[in-house]
């Protein structure tokens, strides 16, 4: 038997099968989509591969054959398989990159290299004692390496990659009782009068004949006495497998169906039509803020259950709040399986075991669940579609929807895209009827209404020679209240303390040694810190450049303006949330506890606060800067400063008090802030449809980002313009293509960065000039110079 293998080595040459001999001792075991290990090129190299294929012929004797599998199943289903042929043709990624992106981090290959003894007469035998190898690591340790590299040229020793598998299973330890109840008074005869521990252990294995060890430590019984107990022949040990579960020390009390208003009702139905019918469609579920989203994807998702169907609901990271996971353990309880960030390597793949096994139905999870191995799904949905977290940045560049769609096709099932503000490319796709659109204009608590929205012009807080970072109307509205024991969220886009620090004498600003960026102060710190590449050092206390002595700190960050809320409100209770704030394991959860139990006053965050947050007793949102976004030179930057206006303050006023949102901007009449402001969504997807029209963006034209860098420019910059010219002689004139120029961080790590964007509405030739541009570029990566491919980039700058 013979095994089609993609091996773990990413490169265009090796982006095929590679066939391999299966040994008879594995013939029974082997199948497709299991990973194994096998030797690799002319030396002892032993890397990880996926198997894609088995052909039942003859076995040439030149084939190398595999060494062993790392699985007892497959760890890829025929389904995912399929998928990473499309993500391979859609992404520009190497299949393997697209294998591993699919599995827990855990199932990653780990290689480590061992010495393995040729000559056992050869003195250094003595090193290896009872062992056939040693680690790189110990031999280096020694200090033996150099005479290992020589005993190597003398065949005295082999050097071995090996593949290290690091997906442990959790075991609890158990003690099993082997004594006959009926038999107790005998056995306890046998005991000496004074081993009164021994006695103890007997009588406990009779009345717990199967409990976990740390049960008899509790006891007061130790491990000699247990080890005692197996010597006579009255327990055994045995290893029980456990889950690592994120959420044992939490308990969800059960929650039931809401009544559902008329648009609820209505878009329950038509999507479970759908699902009935076995088709695919894509629908886009338009939901005002708080218009209960979310009670339609779980009824839907029940109704499906109840057919014996699975469901998989992907949220955007930061909105994967306890919140959401709470409100799908409560009404699917054991039936949910969670993936997301914040868990642990060794809770994830347990999470993912679970589904794989078919014990979990449920998937709720960030970007990466999309490839969750479910099986018979019944329905796919991505809630707050808009969110540009759905698209990876590196390698495999996907985009979580499209993958959905995929999937959705597949199983023959119903995708629903939801969102407040939907991206403009599915609002478009929904207005030609690509999409169902699906309404949902009031919100599902009769008693709350939308809040009520005020701009606050900053320039006229200037003249007012009012240089704080709050408003004076803002001001009175958290005094008010704070007074009525009322909740307050507050949007800063910015973490740290101040942006840069600028000395005042010669204008220095303190910039990153590795990236063309200014330092950000961190006050908790103490320290300037680069968000590219996370450079640290000391807050300087005289200019670097000419020597004077008046540094100071400009912009403001999340540090700062919780320091001088603190001052202005010194009774309040505030709590932050920012990436520094949440970096712990279960920190997120914790603010987010601590705000939900009425413990604080404050919350005020960066933009993980603005989504998914459902609170009764926030009634005042302020933005402290709505402008943020709006000035980065972007096509979208109108589109994500409207989308966050609108999803921050939907977090005001979702029961029965009244909600209101201050937003505070030095552009009072640019669009996206007048119909944030309004509320007013579609008025907003007409402006913009109009501009981006004028202006040939999607949706009116397709994008691909082709990126190089290198840690020389010129380098970089000759590589890009053969790339342009290429792009030019190939593509007809109706294509668009802008740059190549420096990217809008130009130098991150010490490489320089330069991109070109082609904009086509129909090009055949394009995709296989792209591939042909890749090919090329393997021979570049030899010169330290990289080329990627992006297509239909989020990110133009």
């Amino acid at each position: 038997m013979l095994a089609e293998i993609i091996v773990d080595v990413p490169t265009m040459q090796t982006d095929q099968p590679f066939t391999y001999f299966v040994p008879d001792k594995l013939a029974e075991v082997i199948e497709v989509g299991m990973r194994v290990e096998v030797p690799f090129g002319n030396s002892d190299r032993h890397i990880q591969g996926f198997v894609t294929g088995l052909l039942d012929t003859e076995a040439e004797t030149t084939l190398k054959p595999i060494i062993r599998t790392l699985d007892l199943a497959p760890v890829l289903n025929q389904e995912l398989l399929q998928l990473a042929d499309y993500m391979k043709e859609t992404t520009f990624a190497f299949k393997i990159t697209c294998f591993q992106t699919m599995l827990p981090s855990v199932m990653k290959a780990e290689y480590q290299k061992n010495f393995v003894l040729i000559d056992r007469n050869h003195p250094i035998h003595t090193y290896f004692s009872e062992s056939e190898s040693l680690a790189w690591q110990e031999v280096e340790s020694l200090g033996l390496l150099n005479q290992f590299k020589k005993l190597r040229a003398e065949n005295v020793v082999e050097l071995q990659y090996v593949v290290k598998n690091k997906n442990k299973v959790k075991t609890i330890r158990y003690v099993k009782s082997l004594i006959n109840p009926d038999r107790l008074s005998s056995v306890i005869e046998t005991i000496k009068k004074t081993a009164k521990r021994q006695k103890q252990l007997v009588e406990l294995l009779v009345e717990h004949p199967t409990q976990p060890i740390s049960f008899y430590k509790e006891q007061g019984l130790t491990t000699s006495i247990l080890n005692q107990g197996v010597d006579n022949g009255w327990l055994v040990f045995e290893e029980v497998e456990a889950y690592r579960d994120p959420y044992k020390h939490r308990t969800f009390e059960q929650t039931h169906s809401l009544a559902l208003n008329n648009e609820q009702q209505q878009a329950v139905e038509t999507i479970l039509s759908s699902a009935t019918q076995e088709k695919s469609d894509v629908f886009l579920l338009e939901g005002i803020t708080g218009s209960g989203k979310t009670e339609v994807y779980l009824q839907t998702i029940a109704s499906l259950l109840a057919q014996g169907k699975t469901a998989m609901m992907l949220v955007p990271e930061i909105a994967l709040t306890p919140q959401m996971v709470e409100r799908f353990k409560s009404r699917f309880g054991e039936a949910v399986a969670v993936l997301h960030s914040g868990l642990s390597y060794g809770e994830k793949y347990d999470e993912w075991r679970k589904i794989e096994r078919k014990e979990a139905q449920v998937v709720v999870g960030a970007r990466s669940a999309i490839f969750a191995p479910l099986e018979n799904i019944g329905v796919i949905i991505i809630d707050e579609e808009h969110e540009a977290s759905y698209k990876q940045e590196e390698a495999p560049r996907y985009h979580a929807r499209d993958l959905a769609i995929w999937r959705g096709k597949y199983h023959h099932c119903p995708v629903i895209l939801g969102s407040a503000t939907p991206s403009l490319e599915s609002r478009a796709r929904a207005q030609k009827k690509v999409y169902h659109l699906l309404h949902l204009s009031q919100r599902a608590n009769p008693n709350a209404t939308l809040p009520s929205v005020q701009v606050v012009d900053l320039k006229d807080e200037f003249v007012q020679k009012n240089t704080s970072t709050f408003s004076r109307i803002l001001q009175e509205k958290i005094t008010d209240r704070l007074a009525k024991k009322e909740q307050i969220v507050l949007l800063l886009n910015r973490r740290g303390y101040s942006s840069f620090v600028m000395c005042r004498d010669c204008g220095y600003v303190l910039p990153c040694p590795n990236c063309d960026i200014s330092l950000t102060l961190h006050m908790d710190t103490k320290t300037m810190r680069c968000h590219y590449c996370g450079h640290e050092e000391a807050i300087p206390h005289r200019c670097p450049d000419c020597g004077g002595n008046k540094i100071r700190y400009y912009g403001t960050g999340t540090q700062k303006v919780e320091e001088e809320l603190q001052a202005l409100f010194p009774e309040a209770r505030i709590v932050r949330m920012d990436v520094d704030t949440t970096r712990r394991k279960g920190a997120h959860e914790k603010i987010l506890q601590t705000f939900g139990e009425q413990k604080a006053d404050i919350l005020l965050g960066t933009q993980m606060i603005a989504k998914g947050l459902d609170f009764p007793n926030i009634t005042l949102v302020g933005v402290l800067n709505a402008d943020t976004a709006l000035n980065l030179p972007d096509f979208r930057s109108s589109e994500r400063t409207f989308q966050l206006l609108t999803q921050v303050s939907g977090r005001a006023g979702r029961a029965e008090k009244a909600g209101e949102v201050i937003i505070q901007t030095f552009n009072p009449d640019h669009h996206a802030i007048v119909l944030a402001q309004a509320q007013d969504y579609e008025q907003f997807y007409q402006k913009e449809m109009q501009m981006r029209h004028q202006s040939g963006y999607p949706p009116y034209y397709f994008t691909v980002k082709i990126s190089c860098s290198h840690p020389e420019e010129q380098v970089v910059a000759k590589k890009m313009f053969q790339i342009a010219q290429q792009v030019r002689q190939t593509l007809s004139p109706q294509s668009i293509l802008l740059g190549p120029i420096p990217s809008g961080v130009a130098r991150v790590k010490n490489r320089y960065h330069y991109q070109l964007i082609i904009k086509y509405k129909r090009e055949p030739l394009l995709q296989g000039l792209l591939r042909e541009i890749l090919e090329e570029s393997q021979k570049d990566q030899r010169k330290n110079l990289y080329v990627s491919i992006d297509n239909e980039p989020l990110n133009f700058i």
